[in-house]
């Protein structure tokens, strides 16, 4: 029997407005409602309107006419205080979701950080955080985690089992299963108590990047044809992991290319087969057992064709970036000012530092999304310049510096 698991990451930044050396003293660094079409407010209602209450609306559906249908969700705290904020009528319709009980919440960075790679402390206190509030909003106390884009290593998930999560989540690429197939649960090496669910990959971008492809030697793929591949894999097969941004649905993939034809279609398709199952990862880690250990002592993630940490650190302005924000714990921490924090989380979020990416080949579309600014030197000026202000404020330039030094990667 295979279980088939849908997992999908919700997640708007905060993004930064154009912010130079004139601007020092400005403490407002976030562009909710300002400039260009860019901006937070414009880019949430933009998607909210394409993927989210669309989306949110087929699910619903499928929930209520497929009571074997179950999907999760990891949403970023910074995009739920957007929702909350802003658009308050997407939050109610991830609530009504979860009202069914077949949908299940992950936890992850409230920040959508980096911060395990930089401070394990301040990494510990985001999944806090976004683990009262997912109970808060949701009702939900998350058994399984997920980190910022996928970012994963034996490290991370032994953190994750001492933090009490049953079980963890992981790209499934190649380099680190060899012939193993991502299509069965792991335990990650120096880990007992948790799971690692790998994503199939293939499967994953067949619908979240290829769907609309008309080049693809599959186009057009319907639900006929992806519930069939899925069936292929029965009797070969323990777990199938469908995971992929959300915004794939409306925003990434138009709705006139068929995309919510397909979704409303594809529970009925898996489930012709009487072998097929959808699960939620909390129930896939309870339901299967580890068939071995893996080991992945290097970082990997789902981001770009290297699946490594490399759209985020791969040159020296996003190394100087990220030393520069988290140099600022101490002194951030030691001011005991709830905003002061809540700002510094905010400049943590991954997004910022992926702006500044100078990777332009294969993966320069996926950089140029929802960016605001015109170049990555754009955008690590207006970062830098941002850092000046907040280093003003904590009144602490010289000893920042001097706490900077003590960052490696």
């Amino acid at each position: 029997m295979s279980s088939i698991c849908f997992y999908f990451q919700v997640h708007q930044p905060l993004r930064i407005k154009k912010y130079g050396i004139f601007n020092i003293g400005d403490s407002e660094y976030f562009n909710h409602k300002g400039e260009g079409n860019l901006n937070n407010l414009t880019v949430l209602n933009k998607v909210a309107k394409k993927c989210y209450l669309p989306a949110n609306k087929v699910l619903l559906e499928l929930l209520k006419e497929h009571p074997e249908f179950k999907v999760s969700f990891s949403f970023s705290g910074v995009f739920l205080e957007q929702c909350a904020r802003f658009y308050p009528e997407v939050l109610d319709s991830f609530i009504e979701l979860t009202e069914t009980g077949r949908v299940e919440i992950l936890s992850e960075t409230y920040y959508h950080s980096l911060a395990f790679l930089y401070s394990r402390e301040e990494f510990r206190r985001q999944v806090n955080l976004h683990k009262n509030l997912v109970k808060e909003l949701f009702g939900q106390e998350p058994k399984v985690f997920r980190n910022t884009e996928l970012i994963y290593n034996n490290d991370i998930a032994e953190e994750a089992e001492k933090m009490g999560f049953e079980g963890i989540l992981s790209e499934g690429a190649d380099h680190i299963l060899g012939w193993r197939s991502p299509n069965f649960l792991y335990r990650p090496k120096k880990c007992k108590n948790i799971s690692v669910l790998l994503k199939n990959y293939k499967l994953s971008d067949d619908i979240a990047f290829r769907f609309g492809e008309k080049s693809w030697s599959e186009f057009p793929l319907t639900s006929e044809k992806f519930g069939h591949w899925i069936s292929e894999h029965n009797g070969s097969s323990e777990i199938i992991n469908l995971f992929m941004d959300y915004e794939t649905f409306g925003e990434h993939q138009w709705e006139d290319k068929g995309i919510f034809k397909f979704l409303r279609s594809l529970p009925q398709e898996i489930l012709k087969h009487p072998d097929n199952r959808f699960v939620t990862p909390s129930e896939a880690v309870s339901l299967h057992k580890s068939v071995g250990e893996i080991d992945v002592p290097d970082y990997l993630s789902w981001a770009d064709v290297e699946r490594d940490l490399s759209a985020w650190r791969s040159n020296e302005m996003q190394h100087d970036s990220l030393e520069r924000v988290y140099g600022l714990e101490e002194f951030v921490k030691k001011k005991n000012d709830k905003k002061l924090l809540d700002i510094w989380g905010k400049l943590q979020t991954s997004d910022h530092f992926y702006y500044m990416c100078t990777k332009w080949f294969a993966d320069g579309d996926v950089h140029k999304y929802f960016n605001p600014y015109e170049s990555p030197y754009e955008a690590f000026i207006s970062f830098s310049s941002v850092l000046n202000d907040l280093e003003i404020r904590l009144g602490k330039g010289e000893r920042v510096e001097d706490n900077r030094k003590r960052i490696h990667y």
